[in-house]
């Protein structure tokens, strides 16, 4: 465990008085922080997802979702997490139970204080080493990539594109702020607006260029370093490079899908990755970015308008040949309040939706009147803690896809 880093603890359990009683017990150890606290096994995933927790206090018998069945599905989407079940009886079956779907330690109720603060210890000094081995197989993974490109394979950044067929859903905001999580000095990030005649990409970062995506196009068969340098506006605060949105919408008439493809393959030889907002009209340039991306991220929302034309969208990807597992679906401005939760769409649509980020307008729209995105300054907010864990698992999918790209590569 790293010196000085807490242990983050969500506590599950239906009653609230014990979730109360379980935070006041841990409250005094300085190393033990308590995250989150949920009520049943749905939300106990829901949270694991948001809240990033090391070690999930975890009580069995619950309605909707028991603590067995709840921890076998945070252990699937996130092996580093540790759980640990508490339950009022101390039946072997249970404890067998438990730890066939990968609970760490098995506690009965009441805890005794000393043993339940020695089990998170232990769990979570695992959970933090699994995630530090984590971190350490992606670096591990980049420097095989590095590697192979010395050894003459080609390798290339990633096209992720941010898309909704129903417009006035978040994709900008999730587009900006997936930008500012997925850069950093080893993988820098351009942020492209494709909504060519209203785009805003540029205003949520507070920039203001005279140059834009029109500008590379019509240069299209001439790219090089410095043509791109010279358009690409460099955000100081992020260190994101942004190419804006044409600054009139009449512009977007001189832009046509080939030119802009031109673009999208240039860019991607000299970033890691190439973030695309795009409108929600199926354009011949939407089309284009559909068909070269590689990651789509569908965003929903919690109203029957967005769920029936994601069903229509999916539909449309399997027309057109488009393999579904190029899709990562998220969730935006999920209200608690709205009975259609990200599990109902889930199965509805038959698509696993990797990211939930929560409803928090407050955050939200103060980041975009202010031109300084959420993860500049609001990181430790819910929604920034959902588009942290959409980066993550985008990081980890497209790792994968490069992986067994080289593993396809004849060794010399």
């Amino acid at each position: 465990m790293t010196e000085g880093q807490k242990i983050r603890v969500l506590i599950v359990d239906d009653i609230a008085e014990t979730r109360e009683n379980v935070r006041k017990l841990l409250q005094f150890e300085a190393d033990i922080e308590v995250v989150a606290a949920a009520r049943n096994g749905k939300e106990a995933i829901q949270l694991s997802q948001e809240a990033g927790p090391d070690v999930v206090l975890m009580d069995i018998n619950m309605p909707d979702m028991d603590g067995i069945a709840a921890t076998e599905q945070i252990r699937l989407k996130m092996p580093f997490i540790q759980v640990v079940i508490l339950s009022v009886q101390g039946d072997q079956n249970y404890m067998r139970r438990a730890l066939q779907v990968g609970a760490r330690d098995f506690l009965t109720k009441p805890p005794i204080p000393d043993e339940l603060v020695s089990a998170i210890r232990r769990a979570g000094k695992v959970a933090q080493e699994e995630r530090s081995k984590s971190v350490q197989s992606v670096a591990s993974t980049a420097g095989g990539l590095s590697q192979s490109m010395s050894a003459g394979a080609t390798v290339k950044g990633n096209i992720i594109m941010i898309y909704s067929p129903k417009g006035g859903n978040g994709c900008t905001t999730l587009a900006v702020n997936l930008a500012i999580a997925l850069h950093n000095d080893e993988t820098r990030v351009a942020l492209v607006d494709a909504n060519f005649q209203f785009g805003d990409v540029a205003i949520f970062l507070n920039e203001q260029g005279k140059n834009t995506v029109v500008d590379l196009t019509l240069r299209s068969d001439e790219l090089d370093q410095e043509i791109v340098n010279d358009v690409m506006i460099k955000n100081a605060a992020s260190g994101v490079h942004i190419l804006a949105a044409p600054s009139r919408p009449e512009h977007a008439e001189k832009i046509d899908a080939e030119q802009f493809t031109k673009v999208l393959r240039y860019l991607r030889q000299i970033y890691a990755y190439v973030i695309v907002d795009t409108s929600s009209y199926l354009t011949d340039v939407t089309l284009s970015v559909i068909d070269m991306c590689d990651a789509l991220v569908l965003v929903t929302a919690q109203d029957i308008p967005s769920i029936k034309n994601d069903r229509l969208f999916l539909d449309l990807l399997q027309t057109l040949g488009i393999p579904l597992d190029k899709v990562t679906f998220v969730m935006n401005r999920y209200d608690k309040r709205i009975a259609i939760t990200p599990e109902r769409v889930a199965e509805n649509l038959k698509q696993e939706i990797v990211a939930v980020i929560p409803l928090d307008e407050r955050t939200v729209i103060t980041a975009v009147n202010r031109g300084v995105p959420f993860m500049l300054d609001n990181k430790t907010q819910p929604a920034a803690r959902g588009i942290y864990t959409l980066a993550e698992s985008l990081r980890a999918r497209l790792l994968k896809q490069e992986s067994e790209e080289l593993e396809k590569i004849p060794k010399r």
